[in-house]
């Protein structure tokens, strides 16, 4: 009985899926493109703008997901009117992008001080230097490690049911509801979706990574 219900409640789950896949990818551009930014001001900027930044990057890693959804969406939603999914990708994103900022930090702290040099001698300026020489390495050396914060925070995707984001755990959560129980078989199945997507996601990303591996770096596929 419950097979026939999940098999008929399936397209529903998938559609719980999908949301959860486009909060993932929303959350994750977010957190990439504030996170560079913030790794490159640590880095090489000023130390005014340095300071500004590690106090960003502590606090949204201080701060647990939960928390942080519950103060944007019942919080910020009093000044600045926006949806739950929209919520969403603003607390998960800034928060990835805390966890982003020191992903990037570590990657430009790896590629060797010399390069910057040379670059500067060749007559481009630091920008320049940073953006043609710098940022194209340390995103490859990155990569690796941005496959854990790729399973963190598709896993955190699921906290944002609390505020109402209709995502897969509130439809199994519905399907639950309607069928009177079968907890155990409805959340075995989520749990494998979680699982599938975060398996094909970690396997692309260690084929890329593999693809791009700077030469005299050690990669995945020397381990």
């Amino acid at each position: 009985m419950i097979f026939e219900t999940l098999l008929s409640q399936m397209p529903y789950l998938v559609h719980g899926l999908t949301v959860a896949i486009g909060l993932l990818v929303c959350l994750l551009s977010l957190g990439l493109a504030l996170g560079l930014v913030l790794a490159i001001l640590e880095v090489y900027g000023h130390w005014t703008l340095r300071l500004v930044c590690v106090l960003f990057e502590r606090v949204f890693r201080g701060i647990p997901a939960i928390v942080l959804l519950l103060l944007f969406y019942y919080g910020v939603t009093d000044y600045i009117e926006m949806g739950s999914f929209t919520a969403a990708v603003l607390a998960l994103g800034l928060r990835s992008a805390a966890y982003q900022s020191q992903i990037f930090r570590g990657a430009f702290l790896s590629v060797p001080n010399g390069q910057m040099m040379a670059a500067r001698a060749m007559g481009m300026n630091k920008l320049q230097a940073i953006r043609d020489i710098i940022i194209p390495q340390a995103l490859r050396m990155s990569i690796g490690p941005w496959t854990n914060e790729f399973s963190s925070e598709l896993k955190a995707t699921s906290l944002a049911y609390v505020i109402g984001v209709v995502e897969l755990t509130r439809q199994a959560k519905y399907i639950i509801s309607n069928t009177q129980g079968n907890i155990l078989v409805v959340f075995g199945v989520v749990a494998l979706m979680y699982f599938v997507v975060n398996r094909a996601g970690n396997w692309a990303l260690y084929r890329l990574e593999n693809r791009l591996s700077l030469p005299g770096f050690e990669h995945r596929g020397d381990a």
